[in-house]
């Protein structure tokens, strides 16, 4: 039988103890490489985009622009703006982050870098919010979905708690609560032409209920016309047969049918975010539920690369993407404002 690709030496790239014991300078090389990795790793001023003019202030560990005057650092313009920990302790915080492959809460990650919960938990979400797709609720240059698809839902927060005595116990699940919201999930299958098996694509959509609107709504943005989907026997997903190939399975009596109808794959994204949710983060609120869905997603996608090539990935993400909008000055009161429904 064939070694697991995570037991394997091919999934361990990334050793924590090194990032520990590497010099501060070497650390700082590393960020220079990603972020200004088309221009070798050479400054490119943010404000006037030259290349041959910014010199180094090393006692600031900043540089200045000798067209515009402009001084930025590393760091100017991505996430980790005005930033007050060591490079280091970012770089770690990723490490930690790639490798807690069932999500991270802010209370572990504050013990482990020993920093304050406040400052965790910003950097978690701001690390989150790297890894969201700037086309994915784009409907105009996002990316359909081909092939043979699946869908399925997994209901979130919203329990009340239950009464003492069973006779006046009633069913939670017909109970209307006003933080109930489930979490939509859109898997492409893998074909005989990729790498790996399973799914290679994962889209993440936050509904008050697994209605039949957003879902028709959802997967006409979403999905080619034609392509085959699997679901369940949820009636939201009953209009879709007049446009796709579909295949519904009945999970009251069997987890897939005899002509190969199952949605396995979601099923597998609804049983790590579960962990996530049980294991780690134990309170989601609806506010984030979207950030900490797609992070799942993102998971589930990378599960076939090494820890190395992950954490390279989330940090070319971080320093790619501008100053957060809604995580910098977050405890001074600059906060999202309405949680992301829908397509």
């Amino acid at each position: 039988m064939a070694q697991h690709f995570l037991l394997s030496a091919k999934a361990r790239t990334l050793s924590i103890v090194k990032i520990a014991m590497m010099p501060d300078e070497e650390i700082h090389n590393i960020f220079k490489q990603i972020r200004w990795s088309a221009n070798n790793g050479k400054p490119i001023c943010p404000h006037c985009g030259t290349t041959s003019k910014p010199y180094n202030i090393a006692t600031r560990n900043q540089y200045r622009c000798k067209e515009c005057f402009h001084t930025f650092s590393i760091t100017s313009g991505t996430l980790f703006a005005s930033h007050k920990l060591p490079l280091k302790t970012y770089l770690l915080a990723i490490a930690i982050f790639t490798n807690s492959v069932k999500s991270l809460s802010a209370l572990q990650l504050s013990r482990e870098l020993d920093v304050q919960y406040k400052t965790a938990w910003v950097l978690s979400h701001k690390i989150r919010e790297s890894l969201l797709d700037d086309t994915h609720h784009d409907d105009i240059n996002h990316e359909m979905l081909t092939g043979v698809c699946e869908i399925d839902g997994v209901y979130v927060g919203g329990k009340t708690k239950q009464i003492n005595q069973i006779a006046d116990r009633v069913d939670r699940r017909k109970i209307n609560h006003p933080n109930k919201r489930v979490v939509i999930s859109l898997r492409q299958r893998a074909d005989n032409s990729d790498e790996v098996i399973g799914a290679i694509k994962t889209k993440t959509f936050v509904l008050k209920s697994e209605n039949t609107f957003d879902i028709n709504r959802i997967v006409n943005t979403y999905v080619a016309k034609g392509s085959e989907i699997h679901a369940d026997e949820a009636n939201a997903y009953d209009d879709l047969h007049a446009l796709y190939v579909m295949k519904r399975v009945n999970h009251q009596i069997e987890y897939g049918g005899k002509n190969g109808e199952n949605n396995n794959q979601s099923e597998s994204y609804n049983a790590r975010f579960r962990r996530m949710q049980y294991g780690q983060c134990h309170r989601l609120s609806p506010l984030y539920l979207s950030n900490y869905a797609n992070e799942i997603a993102y998971r589930e996608d990378t599960r076939r690369k090494s820890n190395g090539a992950i954490a390279n990935d989330i940090l070319t993400r971080c320093l790619s993407c501008g100053i957060s909008n809604e995580f910098s000055g977050y405890w001074q009161g600059n906060k999202r404002v309405a949680e992301r429904l829908g397509a």
